[in-house]
């Protein structure tokens, strides 16, 4: 046994003093790493543009039960509480974003901002009117049109190109979630999916050339999400329901159909990503995976505390508490009287207890590569954080290998903070 004051033990102190000092740097380092978070998309994101917009009263959203389970108020989240967008805000200890269409003139927007509006597609309303189903669209605030709010923000956040990328350079832009609208559009207007696949390159084409010009203003960091699946949507169980059991996913009890135009949609998404990565290596592009940290509810609900996750909280009446004349918040709406059981709000939207899952997979992973927390992210702007450790040892380091790790070699008295920033291959997707 190795005496109180030997080598090995004083190798340990020092090992267990220097890992605590180092986990905590890394935390802190994590936790501030963005000075602000720049938001883009539809009513996954909106956290209040879309009521401003409508002028409150006469939406559903500006109702209880909206919003009744964290904030007590309706607040234009298209939920009973918070979204994946706040949950991430809430991770970098960052406001939650304000919307951009703010009722205040004084709205401080240094923090970050929030462009998304609820209903949007990724693609132009003239993409739709061409196709006859621009009666479809719910406002004009496309992605291209919240790319031209950000370029009307900007002025009052940073002056000139050097300014500009060193306060972008700080900051987190989410690109999404967008594009489940654009093949709800088709779909509500009795497209089959074999003919809305056919929208899926323009859309992801649309979202891609959004990345590029974020990239071109100066964005270094960069979540674009993937779409939560069409097939489990209350509101498509009951539009589709069908007595062919090949019609429905046996793992989950989703239409299959639709969870394949969703996982079409993603891979067209991660193959344009990757474009993107080659012709910006500087650029960290994350591709969250909505998708896959979802799609768990369904497959097994009780891991998750849900229980029928097919059915939604508040809406109408059927099997899956959806029909088409009665929303949610309209007065002969059913409400659950625990939304926390659910993971299905109104039919299409989620529930805050999902969403939190949901985003705790993507800042802590594995749904989004590397994890939204790891240091990686920010080694570049912010300083490096060690991802391991390797003590060496002049002398006999057999002991030490049975105690420490086995990828920690022993071979002097050393320690050198690996980062492995390049070495590692973890950085990027």
């Amino acid at each position: 046994m190795a005496s109180q004051n030997s080598p090995l033990n004083l190798l340990m102190v020092f090992f267990i003093s220097t890992s605590h000092f180092i986990r905590s740097h890394c935390a802190d380092d994590a936790t501030h790493r963005y000075d602000s978070i720049f938001s883009f998309g539809d009513s996954l994101a909106d956290t209040g543009n879309l009521l401003r917009i409508q002028s409150g009263g006469s939406s559903a959203i500006a109702r209880l039960p909206y919003g009744e389970t964290y904030f007590g108020r309706p607040t234009g989240r298209f939920s009973d509480g918070r979204l994946v967008i706040d949950f991430i805000a809430d991770a970098f200890g960052l406001p939650y974003l304000p919307p951009y269409v703010s009722s205040s003139s004084n709205e401080d927007f240094r923090k970050g901002a929030n462009f998304a509006v609820g209903g949007v597609t990724a693609l132009d309303d003239g993409y739709f009117e061409q196709r006859g189903l621009g009666g479809m669209i719910v406002t004009n605030c496309s992605l291209n049109a919240q790319l031209r709010w950000f370029d009307e923000l900007k002025p009052s956040l940073c002056k000139g190109t050097q300014e500009c990328r060193d306060y972008f350079g700080r900051s987190l832009f989410l690109l999404g979630e967008i594009g489940g609208n654009d093949y709800n559009v088709p779909l509500m207007s009795g497209l089959s999916v074999d003919a809305v696949r056919g929208y899926v390159p323009d859309v992801v084409r649309t979202i891609s050339s959004a990345a590029e010009r974020l990239i071109e203003i100066g964005a270094v960091e960069m979540v674009v999400p993937g779409i939560i699946p069409l097939g489990c949507a209350p509101v498509y169980m009951t539009r589709y329901s069908s007595t062919d059991k090949k019609d429905y996913e046996p793992e989950t009890g989703c239409l299959k159909g639709l969870n394949d135009l969703t996982k079409h949609h993603d891979t067209l998404l991660q193959d344009a990503l990757g474009k993107l990565r080659n012709k910006y290596p500087h650029v960290k592009i994350i591709f969250a995976d909505y998708y896959g940290a979802s799609i768990r509810f369904y497959q097994s609900p009780r891991q998750f505390g849900f229980n029928d996750p097919l059915k939604a909280c508040c809406g109408g009446h059927g099997p899956y508490n959806v029909n088409g004349s009665v929303f949610c918040g309209s007065p002969d709406s059913i409400l659950c009287s625990d939304p926390s059981e659910y993971v299905n709000w109104d039919g299409i939207h989620l529930t805050e207890a999902a969403y939190h899952t949901i985003a705790d997979g993507l800042i802590k992973g594995p749904y989004s590569t590397p994890p939204l927390m790891s240091p990686q992210l920010s080694q570049t702007h912010r300083g490096s954080c060690p991802h391991s450790i390797i003590i060496y040892d002049s002398g006999d380091s057999s002991s030490a290998k049975d105690i420490l790790p086995t990828r920690w070699e022993l071979s002097s008295w050393e320690v050198r903070y690996q980062t492995s920033l390049s070495a590692s291959g973890t950085v990027g997707l």
